[in-house]
C-alpha cells in the first residue's frame, strides 16, 4: 500500500530490537559479566546511528524500492538475531585480559560486528519509512517507539515463562512476522507473506535448547567448580533476575563458610552450591533439625552480634539459601524474618531441595519475604533487636572490581539510616564484607556508618561503632546505643578464643591490633580511628581508593577507583597489581570513548553527501538531534533510579518505568501534531514552551518524589505500579513530542536531512547511555536530571530559533 506506511511492521521491529537489547544483557550476564554486556550492547546499538548514515548514502536507491527494502530489511533482522549471538559466544573475548592482551581489542571489535547487524537492519527499517513518509512522521514514530514500550515489558514477561535462548529464538520469530506483516501491508506478494509466516512458525517451534548452547566464560565461578572432579549441575532454573544453578560436589564436598576462624572446632555440614549467574556461591546446607552440626556457624565474624545480645529477634536481608538464617536458628533466635529478592531460590528451598535442607523454610519461627531489602525495610512497620546483612556478593567479582558500577542500595548512608530506624533500643546492625587489601569497602562501609550516625542526629558515633577482622571477612556492629563494658568484654572474649582481630570498638587500644591475622600495619584501626577524627574529610579526599560514602543519588558503594591512582596500580602490573583495579568502570569509559568515535565518524561521514544544505542548517540540526536524544536518554535511565526503592524490585522498576516512559512518548507523538498547533495559537515559539514544560516536570520530580515515595512505600505493590505510571505519564508525554515535531520541519525544509537527523538521534542515544552512568557515578543522578533539563532547553529553545525560508519564500512555520 503506497500511500501508508506499514505501522504493524514498525511497531513488531521495534518491540523485538528493545526485546533484544534486553534480552542481551541477560544472556551477557550469563555468559561474561554485566557490565561488559553493558558496554557490548552500547556499542552494537550504534547499528541504529549506522541505519541513518547508510540512509543518507543510498536514500534516493531505496526509497524508488521501498517495499522490497523494508521487507528485506526486517526479514534480515529476524534472521540475524540468534546466528549474531552465536557468532558472538565463538568469538573468544575475554573482558578480564583487556589491558594486557592486544588480540582482545580485536576480537571486542568482532563482537561489536557481529552484534552490530540487528539493530542496523532494525534501524534501516525505521529510518526507511522516516525518509519515505515524511508527512506521517510522527505517527511513524509513534509506532515506533510504542512497539518499543511493548517490547520492553513482553520480553520481561517473556523471561518468566521461557528460558533465555528459546526467548531468543521467539524474538527471532517475531523479526520474522513483523517483515511478513510488511509483505502484507506493502502488497509485496502473498508469496512472500506466507514464505516469511512459515519462517516465523518455525522459528518459535524449534525448541531452542536443541541448536543454542550458553557458553560462560571460563573465569567465572560456576564455570571453575565445574571443573571440580565429580562435580555436577543438579537444577537449574532461569528467570528475568538471574539464572539459578544448583551444583553437587560428591568427591570433593563444599565446605563454604566464608572467612571461618581456623580455630574452630567443627566443620562445615555437608552444603551444595547455588549459583546466581554462574557467580555468588552460596551453600544451601544439609539439616535435618539437629542444630549440633552448625557449630562452625558460630565461629564465622558475623556471629559477633549473636555474643553480645542473646536470642534476639532477627532480620536477614538477602536470605538465599539460608546460611544466615541458621546461623540465627542455631543461636537460638526465637523469631527470624529472612527476605530473599530472587523467589527461585526460595522456591528451591521450599519444593526441590526442601528434605535437603530440613523444610528450614517452613519452620513456625520463621518467616520469608520474597522482597528488595530497601523496600522491604522501609515498608515495614516492626523492629529488630538484630539486623543482619551478610555477604551477599562472591568474593571473585568484588575482588576484581565488577561491581564497580553496580547500583547498591543496601550500603548507602539512607539504607543505614533505614536500618537503624528499624532497630529496637540498644538494637545492632550486623553488616559483613569481604577483606580486601589494601582496605577499601571496610573502610568506605564504616564511613558510611558514621554518616549515617551523624545524619540521624544521634551522638557520639565514636561510642555506637566496633568492627572486627578475620583472615577473609569483617563484620562491623552498629548500636542503637552506646556500647557497655560487659559487650565490650564479650566482643575481646569472642575475638580472643577464634583468633580474630579487633579494628575498632570503644576505648580499644592500639596494641589489642592487628595480633593474629597480621599485616604490615594496622590499615583498618588506622583507617576506623581516622574516620572518627576531625581529620576525616582530609582522610577520605587523600585516600587512594574512593571511600566517600555512597547515597542514593549515588549508590554506587562498590566503586573505589581514583583516577589519580590509575597509573600506579598499571606501574604494578607486573607485581600482580592488576586485582586492584575496577574492571567495570574503566571498561565503560572505554565504551564511552568508543561510542563517541564511532558515533562522530557516522555522524560525519555523510556530510559530503549532504553538502548542498547550508553548515548553519546542518548544525541546528546536529545540535537538536544530540540534544534531544542525549536528554532523553539522562532522564531515562535517571528515573529508572529514582524508582527502584518506590517499586522494591530493579526489575518492576526497568519493566514498569521503561514501559511508561515509551507508551506515553509514543501517545505525544502521536498527538504532536494537534499539540504543537494548539500551542502555535499562543505563541510563535512553541518548542519552548515544551522545553519549559519538560524542564518543571523533571526538576518537580526531583523534590517531590522522594518524600512522595516515603509516604506511599507501604501500599501494595499493584498500587505503586499505577502510581510510578500516573507519575511517569506527564513527562513522558510531553518527552514525545520534540523528536517528531523537530524531523518533520527536517522534512520540509530540507528532505535529504531526515536519515542524517535518524543517524545522529541514534548515536546521540547510544553516548547518552553510557554518559549518563559514569556522570551519576562522580555527580549523582540529580545532576543527570538537571542536564537532561539544560539539554532539552537549548536543543528546543536554541536549535532552531530563529526562522528558514519556506519553499514559497515566506518564513517557515513551526513544524506539526
Amino acid at each position: 500500500m503506497k500511500d501508508r506506511p506499514p505501522f504493524i511492521a514498525i511497531a513488531l521491529i521495534s518491540a523485538a530490537a528493545l526485546g533484544y537489547e534486553v534480552l542481551l544483557t541477560r544472556l551477557f550476564s550469563i555468559t561474561l559479566w554485566h557490565h561488559f554486556a553493558y558496554m557490548i550492547i552500547s556499542a552494537a546499538l550504534l547499528g541504529y546511528g549506522a541505519s541513518g548514515t547508510f540512509l543518507v548514502l543510498a536514500r534516493s536507491r531505496l526509497e524508488t524500492r521501498f517495499d522490497a527494502a523494508f521487507v528485506a530489511s526486517a526479514a534480515t533482522f529476524g534472521l540475524s538475531i540468534a546466528p549474531s549471538f552465536l557468532l558472538a559466544q565463538r568469538i573468544s573475548f575475554n573482558p578480564l585480559e583487556l589491558f594486557w592482551d592486544p588480540r582482545q581489542a580485536l576480537y571486542l571489535l568482532g563482537l561489536y560486528l557481529v552484534l552490530f547487524v540487528p539493530f542496523f537492519c532494525a534501524g534501516t527499517c525505521t529510518g526507511l519509512a522516516f525518509s519515505r513518509f515524511r508527512g506521517r512522521i510522527h505517527r511513524v514514530y509513534a509506532a515506533d517507539i510504542l512497539g518499543a514500550g511493548a517490547g520492553s515489558l513482553g520480553i520481561v514477561l517473556a523471561l518468566f515463562a521461557f528460558p533465555p535462548v528459546q526467548a531468543l529464538t521467539l524474538l527471532s520469530a517475531l523479526g520474522l512476522l513483523a517483515a511478513a506483516i510488511a509483505a502484507l501491508e506493502t502488497r509485496s506478494g502473498f508469496v512472500q507473506f506466507a514464505a516469511l509466516l512459515a519462517g516465523a512458525g518455525l522459528m518459535a517451534a524449534i525448541p531452542a535448547e536443541s541448536w543454542i548452547e550458553l557458553r560462560p566464560s571460563p573465569y567465572k565461578e560456576l564455570s571453575q567448580t565445574l571443573q571440580v572432579a565429580g562435580a555436577r549441575v543438579v537444577a537449574r532454573h532461569s528467570s528475568p533476575l538471574a539464572q539459578i544453578t544448583v551444583v553437587e560436589s560428591p568427591r570433593v564436598p563444599f565446605r563454604h563458610a566464608p572467612g571461618m576462624s581456623l580455630a574452630s572446632p567443627a566443620e562445615p555440614a555437608p552444603q551444595l552450591a547455588v549459583f546466581s549467574d554462574g557467580e555468588g556461591l552460596n551453600p544451601l546446607t544439609r539439616f535435618d533439625g539437629d542444630l549440633a552440626p552448625l557449630a562452625y556457624l558460630d565461629y564465622l565474624t558475623s556471629a559477633l552480634p549473636y555474643h553480645l545480645k542473646r536470642e534476639p529477634r532477627v532480620l536477614v536481608l538477602g536470605a538465599g539459601a539460608g546460611a544466615d538464617v541458621l546461623q540465627a536458628l542455631y543461636h537460638r533466635s526465637p523469631r527470624v524474618d529472612a527476605v530473599e529478592l530472587d523467589p527461585q531460590v526460595v522456591a528451591l528451598l521450599r519444593g526441590q531441595f526442601a528434605g535437603y535442607a530440613g523444610r528450614l523454610y517452613e519452620r513456625p519461627e520463621l518467616r520469608v519475604h520474597v522482597a528488595e531489602a530497601r523496600g522491604f525495610v522501609a515498608g515495614s512497620p516492626e523492629r529488630y533487636d538484630l539486623i543482619q546483612v551478610a555477604l551477599v556478593d562472591a568474593f571473585s567479582v568484588a575482588s576484581a572490581g565488577l561491581h564497580a558500577l553496580s547500583e547498591s542500595y543496601l550500603y548507602t548512608v539512607e539504607a543505614l539510616q533505614d536500618y537503624l530506624g528499624h532497630l529496637q533500643p540498644d538494637g545492632l546492625l550486623a553488616v559483613t564484607r569481604w577483606v580486601t587489601l589494601p582496605p577499601r569497602d571496610t573502610l568506605k562501609l564504616f564511613a558510611t556508618a558514621v554518616a549515617a550516625l551523624k545524619r540521624s542526629g544521634l551522638p557520639h558515633p565514636e561510642r555506637r561503632l566496633a568492627l572486627i577482622r578475620g583472615w577473609k571477612t569483617a563484620t562491623l556492629i552498629v548500636k542503637n546505643g552506646e556500647f557497655n563494658e560487659r559487650e565490650i568484654a564479650a566482643l575481646r572474649a569472642f575475638c580472643r578464643t577464634r583468633s580474630f582481630d579487633p579494628a575498632y570498638f570503644p576505648g580499644i587500644a592500639p596494641d589489642e591490633t592487628n595480633r593474629y591475622n597480621r599485616l604490615d600495619e594496622s590499615y583498618f584501626y588506622d583507617g576506623a580511628t581516622a574516620l572518627l577524627s576531625p581529620r576525616r574529610d582530609a582522610f577520605i579526599e587523600g585516600y587512594k581508593f574512593h571511600i566517600e560514602p555512597a547515597t542514593d543519588d549515588r549508590p554506587y558503594f562498590f566503586r573505589f577507583l581514583r583516577w589519580r591512582s590509575l597509573p600506579e596500580i598499571l606501574a604494578l602490573k607486573d607485581r600482580g597489581g592488576l586485582p586492584l583495579l575496577e574492571w567495570g568502570y574503566p571498561v565503560l569509559a572505554v565504551a564511552l570513548a568508543q561510542a563517541v568515535a564511532a558515533g562522530a565518524l557516522l555522524i560525519l561521514l555523510p556530510l559530503p553527501r549532504i553538502r548542498g544544505e547550508t553548515g548553519m542548517r546542518r548544525g541546528r540540526v546536529a545540535a537538536y538531534f544530540l540534544g534531544i536524544g542525549l536528554g532523553f536518554m539522562f532522564l531515562e535511565i535517571a528515573f529508572i533510579q529514582k524508582f527502584i526503592l518506590f517499586l522494591a524490585h530493579p526489575l518492576y522498576a526497568v519493566a514498569v518505568v521503561l514501559c511508561a516512559f515509551l507508551v506515553f512518548a509514543g501517545l505525544g507523538s502521536l498527538l504532536s501534531r494537534s499539540v504543537v498547533t494548539a500551542l502555535e495559537r499562543a505563541t510563535d515559539r512553541p518548542l519552548r514552551w515544551v522545553a519549559a514544560a519538560i524542564g518543571a516536570f523533571a526538576l518537580a520530580y526531583i523534590f517531590v518524589l522522594p518524600p512522595l515515595f516515603r509516604e506511599l512505600m507501604g501500599l501494595p505493590g499493584l498500587s505503586k505500579v499505577a502510581i510510578s505510571v500516573a507519575a511517569i505519564a506527564p513527562l513522558a508525554f510531553l518527552l514525545g513530542l520534540p523528536f517528531p515535531t523537530g524531523l518533520a520541519r527536517v522534512g520540509r525544509e530540507a528532505e535529504a536531512l531526515i536519515p542524517w537527523a535518524w543517524a545522529v538521534n541514534g548515536c546521540a542515544s547510544v553516548v547518552g547511555a553510557v554518559l549518563a552512568a559514569l556522570l551519576a557515578v562522580h555527580l549523582g543522578f540529580t545532576v543527570v536530571v538537571i542536564l537532561a533539563v539544560v539539554l532539552y532547553l537549548l536543543a528546543l529553545g536554541v536549535a532552531f530559533e530563529g526562522t528558514a525560508a519556506a519553499p514559497n519564500g515566506q518564513p517557515a512555520p513551526e513544524p506539526s
